[in-house]
Formats: structure tokens, sequence, C-alpha cells
């Protein structure tokens, strides 16, 4: 929000100075006409009284535009005047007649003598303009035939008005602060009419005058019919304009950040109404702010009107209301340089704006807490609350960010510590003190770590930091020895000094690999170092004995799956409180010949690698649908959820396999489910968008995996249309024991409930586990409490028997998720 000064009470130098102008130039007029009147007496004292009587009703009777513009009649009686009567005569009768009136309607001294002094020059002008055209009169007296000098009359009666026009729209800009364009643009229609009109008047009653001046009765009743038309026309157009900008006005409101709210709403506020002044006293939650501004933007530093003496019935104030009879959210104030009685439709349009200024200062104040309180949950997600480190799932993150933009020349590199007989403190001297002991490791490790790296605690006594931005690979193993010398240094807890012993793996990233290999190779490297009782290990390949068995598996892939040696078990997922079965997650296995019963973790790399992925992908595909059509043919649906590699996230055909293998089993999308796991759909392509879009577009539900570690993000929640979130299992594990699984359990169950997403519970092991997560919120889990996994067929026969778990509070004493969660229509999609 930019303020500047505030000068709204301030008068410009430049109108004082303009005003005096006018007035000096007026004075001379008058000086001279005075002289001119006492050399030439008048002989008809009644006419010079109408005279003053016309042109005091002239600038009387007033047609406004807007509510700084506004149109009266004395040009017309001016030009009436100066045709009949000698020019030093108007400009005095101009003097009278005018300052009676601005007299009489109570206006200030400055605007009296600047009204007074722009008329007497508008009379002057038209004056000069028909002696110069020849047609001025000497004596009182009409004109010969007003019909043949209609060219000078015009000429003359568009010069005063052009001058009117021009000197009132400037004093206006200057005193309300309008840019001048801006003004003399406004209702350019409606102007060029009144002044036809007006003219029209003017030479119809010089000829009646010169006809049979009796008539000139005529006169009044047709000027005021004619403004009453004006007047009509400009209501209209009025009402219809203000409704228009009040419209647009409650739109610029429509904004989510509070500041940006209350500057939109002084200035509109201050166009709409007409207001010098606009004051926003806003009130939320115990928290009380006063901000000023005009038209043109907010004041710097303004003052409340609780300490500035304002006029009576200079100020004009509304409440804003607060929700269904709550408190108000605050008060707005309209400040006018004079005293101001707004019309019946202004008081109705200032409480639509203000309910709906009051409507949108509560969503944005809605909007910073929900905004916050995310900001607060994602940094508790990132975070280890214990020493304020980031986390695993942060390093994950951020690894995964740096090994995407690295450049050539520099090198990133990962080290991996724990501390060596950790559990020993802990036992002998009680867990504060071990706390005490990770909260000094890792303010050793900030300390000394340096600006290009990041300070992770993983978990427990692990430790791991990161280096974004080495000049060449051999300076890892220098930095992390520096590191761990300053964790091996002597502590003092209390008296007792402890000797701290870390061990501690470092790897360089590979051109090729993730963080995920990365933080593999550190572990490895870890593990030796530990092992052999080394300070440090650097990871080497022959270390590495995993690569050879990989190599081997890849070349056995394309007979595994020709051979059909991958199989489905399945585990229900599971309505916490009723205990009822919303699903079951399929769990691929390969039955290896040789190496036997293999679970993902030891083969999916593997099948990422290769070119198998779309054939495994479609065989795990097609499995979990046809056990999903067995329990629909025995009358117990259950959706099947399956877990699918990140790269088939980049394969633009994946959503056309999905459809056809659904095709092929006449099954509705709802049946299936697709589980993202972490290391997916949050690289930014354009291709993942487009896969996970079409996706959504079959009406195939989505779901994060392992919500909480990894990749998995908030920020994925803004680009991936998923139904579901899934609490990774050592959170729940863990949620007893240690305050930050807790906080991210808890964290994601508030947000999948304000997202309106499903939230899954994985590996609930125990009945209070189950309790604890119900108490939370989690709708639903699974685990061994319920089911280990078994295969389909014997999944299907204990959907047969009945729900996996027993109520919670007993039968009708929970309300169990909607079926729309998680059920589907039987028959063809």
């Amino acid at each position: 929000m930019t303020a500047r000064p505030d000068r709204s009470r301030e008068t410009d130098p430049r109108l004082r100075l303009l005003i005096g102008l006018v007035a000096f130039v007026a004075g001379i007029e008058v000086i001279l006409a005075a002289g001119e009147a006492i050399t030439h007496p008048v002989d008809n004292p009644l006419a010079l009284g109408g005279l003053v009587l016309l042109i005091g009703l002239g600038g009387y009777v007033i047609v406004r535009l807007t509510r700084h513009i506004g149109i009266s009649w004395t040009d017309s009686t001016l030009l009436v005047g100066v045709a009949v009567v000698p020019i030093h005569w108007v400009i005095l009768c101009t003097l009278v007649g005018v300052g009676v009136t601005k007299l009489a309607q109570r206006r200030s001294p400055i605007k009296v003598a600047f009204a007074v002094g722009k008329e007497i020059i508008v009379a002057g002008i038209t004056g000069v303009t028909l002696i110069v055209a020849g047609i001025a009169p000497e004596v009182i007296e009409p004109q010969p035939n007003p019909t043949e000098h209609i060219a000078s009359l015009a000429i003359a009666f568009c010069i005063a008005a052009v001058f009117d026009d021009l000197i009132s729209t400037l004093v206006i800009s200057l005193d309300s602060r309008k840019q001048f364009l801006e003004l003399i643009r406004a209702n350019p229609g409606q102007r060029l009419g009144s002044l036809a009109i007006r003219f029209g008047v003017a030479v119809f009653a010089l000829y009646i005058i010169k006809t049979d001046a009796r008539l000139i009765i005529a006169v009044p009743p047709l000027v005021l019919a004619l403004h009453l038309v004006q007047l009509n026309r400009a209501r209209a157009r009025a009402e219809r304009i203000a409704w228009q900008q009040l419209a647009a006005a409650t739109d610029a409101l429509n904004d989510v950040r509070l500041e940006s709210v209350l500057e939109t709403a002084i200035r509109q506020c201050a166009m709409l109404f007409g207001a010098e002044r606009v004051e926003l006293d806003v009130r939320l939650d115990g928290d009380r702010r006063t901000i000023a501004g005009d038209s043109i933007g907010i004041f710097e530093g303004a003052e409340p009107t609780a300490v500035l003496a304002i006029p009576p019935g200079h100020a004009v104030a509304v409440r804003l209301e607060g929700q269904r009879g709550g408190l108000d959210v605050g008060q707005l104030r309209m400040h006018y340089p004079t005293a101001m009685v707004l019309s019946e439709r202004e008081r109705f349009l200032l409480r639509t704006f203000a309910a709906a200024l009051a409507t949108a200062i509560r969503n944005a104040s809605a909007y910073m807490e929900l905004a916050r309180l995310a900001e607060r949950n994602a940094y508790d997600a990132a975070h280890d609350p214990l020493t304020g480190l980031a986390n695993r799932r942060r390093l994950s993150e951020l690894g995964a960010e740096t090994l995407r933009g690295r450049g050539s020349s520099s090198t990133i590199a990962l080290l991996v510590l724990d501390i060596h007989h950790f559990k020993e403190i802990n036992d002998a001297l009680g867990h504060p003190i071990g706390d005490r002991v990770l909260i000094e490791i890792a303010r050793r490790l900030t300390d000394k770590a340096g600006d290009d790296t990041l300070v992770a605690r993983l978990g427990g006594d692990e430790f791991a930091v990161l280096f974004t931005a080495l000049r060449a690979p051999a300076l890892a193993a220098h930095r992390a020895r520096s590191l761990l010398a300053a964790v091996a240094e002597p502590l003092d807890i209390n008296g007792t000094p402890l000797t701290i012993t870390p061990h501690g793996g470092i790897a360089v990233a590979p051109s090729d690999g993730d963080i995920g290999e990365l933080q593999r190779r550190a572990d490895i490297a870890m593990y030796e170092a530990k092992k052999a009782g080394e300070r440090l290990v650097a990871y080497a390949k022959a270390l590495d004995t995993a690569d050879l068995t990989r190599l081997e598996m890849g070349g056995e892939l394309p007979r595994a799956v020709a051979a059909r040696e991958f199989a489905l078990d399945y585990q229900p997922i599971v309505d916490l409180g009723s205990g009822v079965t919303i699903g079951a997650e399929a769990l691929a296995r390969w039955h290896h010949p040789d190496r036997g019963y293999l679970d993902p973790r030891r083969f999916l790399e593997t099948v990422e690698r290769s070119g198998q992925l779309n054939a495994f992908t479609e065989a795990i595909l097609d499995q979990a649908l046809t056990a999903a059509g067995q329990w629909i043919a025995a009358g117990t649906p259950c959706p099947v959820a399956v877990n699918v590699s990140p790269r088939s996230l980049l394969d633009k055909r994946f959503p056309a396999l999905v459809a056809d293998v659904l095709d092929s089993h006449r099954l509705p999308a709802g049946t299936l489910i697709i589980e993202l796991t972490e290391s997916i759909t949050l690289s930014h392509l354009d291709v993942v968008d487009q896969v996970l879009e079409e996706l959504h577009n079959l009406d195939v539900k989505l779901a994060l995996d392992d919500f909480g570690t990894g990749f998995s993000s908030l920020s994925a929640l803004s680009r991936v249309p998923v139904a579901e979130l899934k609490i990774d299992r050592s959170f729940v594990a863990a949620m007893d024991s240690a305050s930050e699984s807790a906080v991210v359990v808890r964290s994601t169950v508030e947000l999948g409930r304000s997202l309106g997403l499903l939230v899954v519970a994985e590996g609930v092991e125990r009945i209070d586990q189950r309790q604890t997560l119900w108490s939370l919120g989690c709708a639903a889990g699974q685990g061994h409490l319920f089911a280990r996994p078994m295969s389909g067929e014997k999944f299907a026969g204990a959907l047969l028997r009945g729900p996996f778990a027993e109520p919670l509070h007993g039968s009708g004493a929970v309300v169990p998720i909607a079926r729309s969660r998680r059920t589907f229509t039987r028959g063809p999609r």
C-alpha cells in the first residue's frame, strides 16, 4: 500500500492564486463599470431591477450533472442583459444578483468571491464580443431584430460559455484534486445539449422583448419547464451511472489481500460519493487500525477523526456490520469541505457499498488466516519441531529442486551422519538431556555448514547436510570432515561432560540420479563408517552391491511380464468409525522363481529403468480390475487403488492405456483409484499436468500416497486434482511418541478437511491408533489391525463375510463416510 501525505484539509495554493486573479480582474471591471455608470445614469431603474432578479435566479437554478459539475442559466440571462442593457450596467447587476444569491446559499467567502468574479468576467467577455460585432446597445433598449444577429450572439455566447467552463473546471480540479482533463471530458453530450437550449432560450427572450415586452412573462415558465426536463434527464442518467459505478466499485473489492481491499475501498468510496477524505476504521480479532485517503490513494500518517475538529454535518459515517449479527468489522467515514446531506438514493448506495466492503474485509481476513494456517502447517510439515531444522521431506524437496537446476560447474553432495551409542545417553540421562544434545548438534551443524547447504534432521539421532554448490567434488569430503569435527567437540550438559562420536557417509550426486539415489548412496557410506569404526566414509561403487542384482533382474523382466510372475495382494481400506470397507489397495508382488517373494522395493526401480514399464503397468491394472469385476459380480463392489510409477506420468499414452483397460473390463471409472507416490507429480512439466488432467477428465480418482514424505507437499495440491490424501505409515507409527509425526498427522487431517479430501491413514496396527486417528478427524485407515494383504480370492471371501472391523462406538453411533467418496454405479463406462 503506497502512502502519501494527507493534504485533504489544505487549500491548494494554486487555487487561492487563481481565485485571487479572478477577483482582481472582476474588481477592475466593476471599477470601470461604476465610473461609466456615474457619467451615464440609468433612465429605467425598473429594468435594472428585473435584470438583477433574472441574473440571481439564473445562478440559483442549477442542473447538476455530477457532484462537482452543474449547469446554471446565468449565461443566458447575461446574454439577454448585454443585448438590451449597456455593458457597465450588466456588470454592476451581475455583482449584485450573483452576490446576493451566493450569500443566500451560505457559501464560504472564497466561493462567493469566485462565483461573483467569474460571472462578472463572463458578462464582460459577452459585452466586449457584442461591442466588437457592433450590436451592443448604448442605452436600455431591445435589439432591432435579434434574428439578424444570431451569428454574433452565438459567437459571444460560445466564447463566454467556453471561458466559464474552463475556469470553473480548473477551480474544481484544484479543489477536488481530480484530473482537469477527466472533468472537462465528463458528460460532453449533456453539456452541448444544455448549451444549445440555453442559447435558444436567450434568443427567444430577445425576440419576445423586441416583439412585445409584455410577453416576457412567458419566459420564466418556459425556462422552468426546460429546467425540469433537463433535471429529470440528469437524474435518470445519474441514477444509471451511480448503479454502474457501484457495481464496478464492489467488483473492485473482490481481492483476497486485505491491504488491497482497504486501499480500493478508500479510492472507490471517494470517487463514488465525491468525498474529499475517506477514513476506514477496521476492527478484526481485537486488532484496530485506521487508514485514510482520497480518490488518488492512501494518506501517510493520517490522524483519525477522534483528534480532528470536524464541523457538524461535514462527515457521513456508516457501520461495517458483522456477519449474522456479529460484531461490526469497523466504520466507514466520509468527509466533505461543506455540510453534506445525502439523498435517499445516495444513502441506499452507501449502505450497499458498506455491506459489500464488510463482506470483502471478512473474506480477506479469512483468507489471511487460512494462508497463515497453511503456511504454519507447511512449515511444521517440513521442519523438525525439536531442532527447527528441515526434516526428511524438506531435504527431499530441496534436493530434487537442486538436482534439476544444477549447472555443469557445480557439484552437489550429501552428508548423512548419526551419533554412536546415542541411545545410551537417552537411557542413562533421560530423554530431556538427549533432546538438549540433539539441539546442540543441530546448532553446531548450522553454524559450521555455511550458506550453500541445507541441514536436516532425518529422525532420531540421524542428520543430513546437503551441499548445493561445491566448486569441486574433492571439497565434499573436506567440508564433511570439518562438520563432523565440530559435532565431535566435547559437550557439557548440567556439569556432565559428554563425548559425541559421529559417523558419517558422504556421497556426490551422480550425473543421472535423483535425490533418492543420492541419499541411498550416502546411507551406504554411513553404514560402512559405523561398521568400520571410521568418522567418515565416502561412497564408492565397490560398497554398493545392489547394482549387479538390479542388472540381473532387469534382464529377467520381459520373461516375468510374459509369464505373469507379477501378482497382486489386496489390503482393505476401512471407515475408521463404522468399520465398513470402502476400498482396497492393490500391492504388487514378484513371485521370482529363484529369488522368491519380492516386494516392490526390490524391483520397482528396475522396472522403471527398463523398457517394460508400460507392459508391467498394463498387467497390474488388468489384474486389479479383474478382481474388482469379480467383487462386483459377487455383490460386494469395492474400488481398487493401484500405485503407478512416476515415470508413467511422463507418458502421454498413459491415460489412453487406463481408458482401454477400463473399457476392456466394462467397468466405470470410479472403480479405479490411482495412487501417486512421492517422487511424482511435483515436477513442473507440462506433460505431467496434461496426463493428470486427462486422468481427471476420465473420472478416475487420484490419491496422493505417503503424504508428508518425499515430494508430496502442499504445493502439489494446487496442481494435482486429487481426491484423497494418504498419511505415510511412519507418521502413524510414531505419532504417539514423536511430536513431529503427530503434527504431520494432525496437519494433514486438517488440510484434507478444509479441502474436502478423504484422508486415509496407512499402517494402523493398534486399536489405540485407530481411536486417536478417529478423534483427530481422520476418516479412513488401512493396516494390520484390520487385515494383512491377501490374494484376490481371499479378499472376495472376506468381503462376503462382512466388515473387517467392528464399529468404534457401537451400531448407529458413527456416521459412515459418504458413499460418493468410494462407491460407484455398476455398468459400462
